[in-house]
Order: structure tokens, then sequence, then C-alpha cells
């Protein structure tokens, strides 16, 4: 992966990116959306870059279509439409659009050029930024996936008008995440706002994006320091599994799931990694204060546990997490004794 990553702001971004890929000589360009960008996005983006478009792809809403069926179907359209290996493809949505559309494009005639315009939060200051694309494998996340950036990231604060409240929540969690693994100030700033609302959350997405960049300039492909951005992941991840499985019970997005991961873990740093009982209480607090209590049932806690053995951090067998020393000071590659899963879950409920 090229160490640089192209990141644009605002409405303005669009008008630069017309000219980006006229110079390039695109033979095609196909843009990607799900359903809900279809409604919701494409027009206004369409009439901010007015490009020529050589056919829209389309694919179902939702983490449960981030899968190979997806990808097949997809791979078949950009080949019935006469997509060669000087194609580009824009992928215009939140974080299932950016991961999924980033492998397509990376595996379509080993590797076509891509964009990421990511209309979520948590697809704005997480997801399309730091070269990661990637399908799930069943209900097991991320398993199959590429790190290649893309050739430009668009970050338009406007799409976060057509979001839901729960949506806002899930990327502001991957917000929160930034601030305590990296920076103490910006998660105290973030904790104490009165409510999440677009108009709120703007100026802060730009912070976000730099935490994120600063980790994956330094070691693009995960051999260190980028693992401290998995934090609230491993149990996080399992949780968002679990219930991607469980039809009769509520839908979880990405960073409800990533949420309870980080309360789970705090309780696991304070006997594993040093983190004082008073960090661990005031991370619990923040995360009960903007996100609803989840009745995760001792039966769901064995299931869920069960789905760790799949991780992708895992080393011959290993279960490893990323801790916090402190707030802003992460610790990675900790092993953690079982019987302590059984009491941060006591915690979270508490």
């Amino acid at each position: 992966m090229e160490n640089q990553i192209n990141i644009s702001y605002g409405t303005s971004a669009f008008l630069g990116l017309k000219e980006e890929l006229t110079s390039k000589q695109y033979s095609s360009i196909f843009v990607l959306v799900d359903s809900n960008t279809k409604d919701h996005c494409l027009d206004r983006f369409l009439s901010f870059c007015s490009i020529e478009v050589t056919a829209v792809l389309k694919m179902a809403a939702g983490e449960e279509n981030k899968n190979l069926t997806t990808c097949q179907k997809l791979w078949e359209d950009l080949s019935f439409q006469g997509a060669d290996r000087n194609s580009v493809l824009i992928n215009l949505g939140g974080g299932v659009v950016t991961d999924l559309g980033g492998f397509v494009a990376c595996t379509f005639k080993r590797g076509i050029d891509f964009y990421n315009i990511p209309t979520t939060l948590l697809a704005m200051v997480d997801a399309s930024v730091g070269g990661k694309t990637g399908i799930d494998l069943g209900a097991l996340k991320n398993q199959i996936g590429i790190i290649r950036e893309p050739q430009r990231v668009i970050v338009e604060s406007g799409w976060l008008e057509t979001l839901s409240q729960e949506e806002l929540k899930s990327g502001f969690a991957e917000m929160l995440k930034h601030g305590l693994i990296a920076n103490p100030d910006y998660w105290n700033t973030l904790r104490t706002l009165v409510e999440i609302s677009p108009e709120k959350l703007t100026d802060y997405i730009k912070p976000s994006i730099a935490e994120k960049t600063k980790v994956v300039l330094e070691d693009p492909y995960e051999k260190g320091l980028r693992k401290i951005l998995n934090f609230g992941h491993t149990l996080g991840h399992a949780i968002e599994s679990f219930y991607l499985t469980q039809t009769e019970k509520p839908r979880l997005l990405h960073g409800e799931a990533i949420a309870i991961g980080m309360v789970l873990e705090s309780y696991l740093a304070t006997h594993c990694s040093g983190l004082g009982k008073s960090a661990a209480v005031e991370i619990k607090e923040t995360f009960d204060k903007f996100y609803s209590k989840v009745n995760i049932t001792t039966e769901d806690r064995v299931s869920i546990l069960n789905l760790l053995r799949h991780d992708k951090k895992n080393k011959a067998g290993r279960i490893n997490f990323v801790l916090l020393k402190a707030i802003g000071e992460p610790d990675i590659d900790v092993e953690v004794p079982q019987e302590l899963f059984g009491k941060a879950f006591e915690f979270y409920r508490s």
C-alpha cells in the first residue's frame, strides 16, 4: 500500500473529483450504491460532480449482504457492462458499501481503481479510511479482504442529515474509541456532549479521521500499532456476529456492538492492563449515557464467547485483546483469563 491517504472534504471536493477522473482517462465509470444511498444520496452526488456514469450498480443494504454472493453479482454486472482494467468504481454509501465495493474493485480483473464517498458517520470516521476492504464469511465479520487504499476519500458532512439517530450513534462509538486509544482530551470533549446530532458532530469528524490516519500511515498492514484501532472489537465483533444470526432479537449496528465491547474490555483492562477502576466506570457511564442497554442472556454469552475463536487477531489459537493501561494509552496483544469474561458481562449489566 502506498504510504499515502488522500482525503478531501466538503462539496467543493466533488468538482476536484470530476477533474481527477477526467485526467486519469478511465475507460468507464461505475457507481455502487445500496438501496438506501440509491434513494437518499445518488441524485445529489451526480448533481455535485456532473460526471458521465457508465452504469449504477446496486446492492441490498445491510451487513447481512456483505458476502460473496453480492460480490459475484457485482463482478457479473461489471463484466456485463464491459468494464475493463482501466475502469473505475465509486463506492457511495456506508461501511458495508465501501468495504464490499473496495473488495470488488481490488479483485475484479486483478484490481481496478476505486474511490470512497462515505455517506454514514461510521464510514466517514472509520470504514472508508485506511484501506481495509472485505466481506463476511457467514456471520463471521471481515474474514475475507485486502488492504488497499482508495484513490481518494471524499468526506461531506451534509450526508449526515439522511441518517437515523441509531446510525449517528453507530459512528459516534468509533469516534469515542479514537479518544480512548489516542487522545484523552478528545475523549473528554465527546463524552460531555449533550446530544448526538449532525450539527454537533460535524466539527469532530476531521479530528477523528486525523487520529485514525496517523495510526494507519505508521502501520498500514497492522503488524503492531494499527492493532490499537481494534479496542472494543474483539468482543464487539463477536457480539455483532451473534446478533446477525438472531432474527428474533433486536438488530445491532456495528457501533452499538462495539460500544458494548468497549465497556466489557474496559473491565478486562482493570485486571489485565492496569486500567484504574474509576476510568473503567467513567467509560461505562459514558456509554450508558449514549446507548441503550442490551439484554445479553447467559445462553447468549456462551454463543458470543464461542465466536471469539474466529477473531482475526488470534495467533496459534490464543485470543489477543487490545486493552487500555489508561485512557489514551492502549495495550496490545493481551491474553485474558477466561474466568474474567463472565464478570465483564456482569459489569456491563450493572
